[in-house]
């Protein structure tokens, strides 16, 4: 019996420990990226697994390095779908990656003029905005830099509002990543490409 006991103690304390190993390794992943870490990580690329394009110099890289390694096989395969599909082949439409949890939206349709676009975040889901043809502007602030105009739909996934913001050329060599801190306002006409083919992989967050 006194073995008996003492074997269920060992037990018990084999598996607190594993938990607190567990917990520290969780709470170390979360608490190592600041700015200069995050950034080192993405300029040694290995996240692109042979993606040539570049992501684009505004990317919060706090964020991107978060939220890829709480979800890397999602993201590994939201880049592998954006490096091996022919995007310029592709209709417009939805292509299922992973379910809800990673899939892409092709859209070819003429851009907006600054007035019929609109700021706007998500919540449930990252935007990664790719231009696969032609040129527009993109708009980016962060959530605590604009005021809502129109509260949080749960059901569409999105929020409008007021703001400022820097505006940058979406090209075919970079891709965007909004996070739900960044509030961006896309598709606006750049003159000369009053049609744009462009895709968006929605990959959702790991909380």
């Amino acid at each position: 019996m006194k073995i008996l006991f003492i074997c269920k103690n060992l037990l018990l304390l084999i598996m607190l420990s594993g938990i607190v190993e567990t917990s520290l390794a969780q709470n170390t992943s979360q608490s190592q990226w600041n700015e200069t870490t995050a950034a080192k990580w993405v300029r040694k690329g290995e996240w692109k697994n042979g993606l040539k394009l570049k992501v684009h110099a505004t990317v919060n890289k706090v964020s991107f390095a978060g939220q890829y390694h709480k979800n890397k096989a999602e993201w590994d395969k939201a880049l592998s779908f954006l490096r091996d599909s022919d995007l310029a082949a592709l209709k417009p439409g939805r292509y299922d990656i992973d379910g809800d949890n990673v899939y892409a939206l092709i859209t070819e349709a003429p851009s907006k003029t600054f007035e019929q676009s609109a700021w706007e975040s998500h919540r449930k889901y990252i935007d990664l905005q790719y231009v696969i043809t032609g040129k527009e502007k993109i708009g980016i602030v962060d959530l605590s830099q604009a005021t809502v105009t129109k509260p949080y739909d749960e059901a569409k996934d999105f929020a409008n509002y007021s703001a400022g913001g820097k505006f940058y050329t979406a090209t075919p060599d970079a891709f965007f990543l909004f996070f739900p801190n960044d509030v961006h306002r896309p598709n606006i006409l750049i003159g000369g490409y009053p049609v744009v083919k462009k895709l968006v992989i929605k990959i959702r967050v790991a909380e």
